[in-house]
């Protein structure tokens, strides 16, 4: 599978790219600090509340094996590394359909925000890692799954 480079366009039919360069931003607290508003849409449905998370990752062994994709139909999923290093993001348009899985290298300084509904999987990064996630808590079951019948590899 082909690794390509995190872009806005390139990951919009999946959600949004977190990141500052390009956005929208202004001074605040005396000059000290500048603050970027509206980086992603936090999409939350039936009677859902935002919820902030911190979660710690490990590598995977290598070649990384791909066995099941899962996706939240409650609402959208941001993450945001909390260090400045390279980490992968793999998404599908159908779990069963091997044609449709794309796989993008996201910098340290780069989140994403799986939209409602879009196919993922769960954190591949290099080294430990710690994210900050911003997902919906709630009524409901916000997570499906599907175990594949044949795994790819990265």
């Amino acid at each position: 599978m082909r690794i390509e480079p995190l872009t806005r366009q390139a990951f919009a039919p999946f959600g949004d790219v977190i990141e500052t360069q390009g956005a929208h931003h202004f001074t605040i607290n005396q000059g000290f600090a500048t603050r970027f508003d509206d980086l992603c849409k936090v999409d939350v449905v039936e009677g859902g509340e935002v919820k902030v998370s911190i979660f710690e990752a490990r590598p995977r062994p290598q070649p990384i094996r791909i066995d099941l994709m899962e996706r939240h139909p409650l609402g959208s999923q941001a993450f945001y590394p909390l260090q400045d290093e390279d980490w992968l993001v793999l998404v599908c348009a159908n779990p069963r359909e091997a044609g449709t899985y794309r796989c993008f290298r996201a910098t340290g300084r780069q989140g994403v925000n799986y939209a409602r509904n879009v196919w993922h999987f769960p954190l591949l990064v290099f080294a430990p890692a710690r994210f900050i996630i911003v997902d919906r808590k709630g009524p409901g079951n916000n997570l499906e799954e599907v175990m594949l019948e044949k795994a790819l590899s990265i």
